[in-house]
């Protein structure tokens, strides 16, 4: 198996006042083609820090995080932009979807990033949001759409670009039961179907269990559930 993405030796603090808190202590992962590993740990312990620069949008204190074999941390910001854009994609807790467009254009805008002429990104970013079952809402807006189908949006709209990794920050984390699972399941088939890496944070042990690999953050440091 390839790896993907790894990350080693992550040290990330910050500043509070007088204090610094050390949040990552050194914190090594490998991810493969085509697996699928949860990150859980309480509120606060890092979890999302930690995607952030798996991701290249944060840098690291020390350590390094590679992504297809180039090292993010020796990159220009330039180039971790081309770089994300690429291989990466990203769904959040709150969708993130630009309310002034439609989700058809929403799902379009990383191809567009790419410099695809707006027909062939327009024809991709509609299979794709018929990949989630939102065929019948292409035109529609954010606002227009319930919790559930604007994350189907943001999902397609991670995917459009084929990235070899997905990393998921709470994603089902505003969702009722019922969407939970919609989510869950919808994320699971499409990167299996793809071939596509996914690395999700999550407190829901449901989604959690459903990953090949369940890794713990706790105080600082990374361990294998």
């Amino acid at each position: 198996m390839t790896e993907v993405l790894q990350c080693k030796s992550l040290v990330r603090t910050f500043a509070s006042g007088p204090l610094h808190v050390q949040v990552l202590k050194g914190v090594d992962l490998s991810v493969e083609t085509g697996s699928r590993q949860a990150i859980i740990g309480v509120s606060g312990s890092g979890k999302s820090t930690l995607m952030h620069l798996l991701g290249g949008l944060d840098t690291p204190d020390s350590g390094s995080v590679q992504v297809c074999g180039r090292d993010m941390t020796s990159l220009s910001d330039a180039e971790r932009g081309q770089l994300r854009n690429r291989a990466l994609g990203f769904i959040y807790q709150f969708h993130h979807l630009l309310p002034e467009f439609t989700a058809l254009e929403n799902v379009a805008i990383p191809l567009l990033w790419r410099r695809w002429p707006a027909s062939k990104a327009l024809g991709q970013a509609q299979d794709f949001l018929a990949k989630v079952g939102m065929s019948s809402h292409m035109k529609h807006k954010p606002a227009e759409l319930s919790g559930g189908e604007r994350q189907r949006v943001a999902i397609a709209r991670a995917l459009v670009t084929e990235p070899q990794v997905v990393l998921a920050d709470e994603p089902t984390g505003n969702l009722d039961r019922k969407n939970v699972e919609q989510v869950q399941q919808l994320m699971l088939e499409m990167c299996r179907e793809l071939g596509m890496a996914l690395v999700i944070v999550t407190h829901d042990p449901g989604v959690a269990q459903s990953m090949d690999k369940i890794y713990q953050l706790t105080d600082g440091r990374l361990s294998v559930v």
